[in-house]
């Protein structure tokens, strides 16, 4: 299926390769039991996203940085994530289906039932495992790590935490195109608001951009549950604009006003005590959702992602609404 990006500026065809690993559009609908005071609250279900194996919010991303691996001649992709990261298991599983292998640092944190059962699949997922244990390690390391993994002259394909440089914005500037067409199709109506977790970055940022692309008005609200990367409204708009700058590069014909980000807030308050830190809040987002929506929600970002939604929307600060919430966990 042709992404919208390719649809909007059929310029990108020919030097923004894609890779199909997830059937779009993802589904859309009404919280109903959610929503019993302030804005009417929907879900946008990313993670039904995904074909390989693993879903969420990751794949969309590596649809695009996959191609773009693979066009530079790359035979590794080096990355990092901390012991239960999803992004590293989509990374691995997808790679290792169109002939990448993927190297993984991993940086400790909180270990749970989630975090345990996704190591167990990290192991199994054909991944090479470096377990530099702490951010400042991972930094000493990266040169020893990289010069290892080079295939011939060519260096392997190095990508931050979550899969968040400027070409893993992309895919939720296409999330975005496509939440888009799902409003003029009269599946749900214009958001005033999207909600989704803020961690890396890429998520965020690439909505930010697709909906002004899209042309919507919709507020992007990222609710930040990492403190281990820098992730306020200037870094946020700066990766922004660089996905913007990957699209004009490539000869996309975009609108000369498109920058500044004016439709990003970030809110912070529903971390913790730090990344994949467990909170009360969390947890009782993550029992309402399934016990009254049959939503599945993981502790680390989707879970107080929620927690922030429910309670915004008490204090009447969505207005009106509607409010989409973005779900990025990929379980399968």
């Amino acid at each position: 299926m042709t992404p919208h990006l390719h649809r909007q500026f059929p310029e990108l065809t020919e030097t923004l390769p894609h890779l199909v690993l997830g059937k779009s559009p993802t589904p859309v609908r009404l919280l109903s039991s959610l929503d019993t005071v302030g804005a009417d609250l929907w879900l946008k279900d990313d993670g039904a996203f995904g074909d390989g194996g693993w879903g969420g919010n990751k794949v969309r991303k590596l649809e695009w940085l996959l191609p773009d691996a693979l066009r530079q001649g790359r035979t590794t992709i080096v990355t990092v994530g901390g012991l239960g990261t999803n992004w590293g298991l989509a990374t691995a599983l997808y790679g290792r289906e169109n002939g990448l292998k993927t190297v993984l640092a991993l940086i400790d944190q909180p270990e749970d039932d989630h975090v345990r059962a996704q190591l167990a699949r990290l192991r199994a997922s054909g991944a090479t495992l470096i377990f530099t244990h702490t951010k400042a390690r991972t930094i000493l390391r990266a040169p020893i790590i990289l010069a290892r993994n080079f295939s011939g002259r060519r260096p392997p394909y190095l990508l931050p935490a979550g899969g968040s440089s400027p070409v893993g914005a992309l895919g939720y500037v296409e999330a975005a195109l496509e939440l888009a067409d799902q409003v003029r199709n009269g599946e749900l109506p214009e958001p005033t608001h999207i909600v989704a977790p803020l961690g890396s970055g890429g998520t965020v940022a690439g909505l930010s951009l697709g909906l002004r692309l899209a042309g919507l008005s919709t507020r992007v609200v990222g609710v930040v549950v990492n403190d281990t990367l820098r992730l306020d409204e200037s870094a946020i708009s700066r990766l922004a604009d660089r996905a913007a700058g990957v699209l004009r590069d490539r000869g996309a014909r975009l609108p000369a006003d498109i920058s500044p980000t004016g439709n990003l807030e970030i809110v912070t308050g529903y971390l913790g005590t730090g990344y994949g830190h467990p909170t009360m809040e969390a947890t009782t987002a993550q029992t309402l959702s399934e016990d009254l929506e049959h939503l599945t929600l993981e502790p680390v970002y989707t879970a107080k992602s929620m927690a922030a939604v429910l309670e915004l929307n008490a204090q009447g600060r969505f207005g009106g609404g509607p409010v989409v919430f973005l779900n990025t966990n990929g379980p399968r």
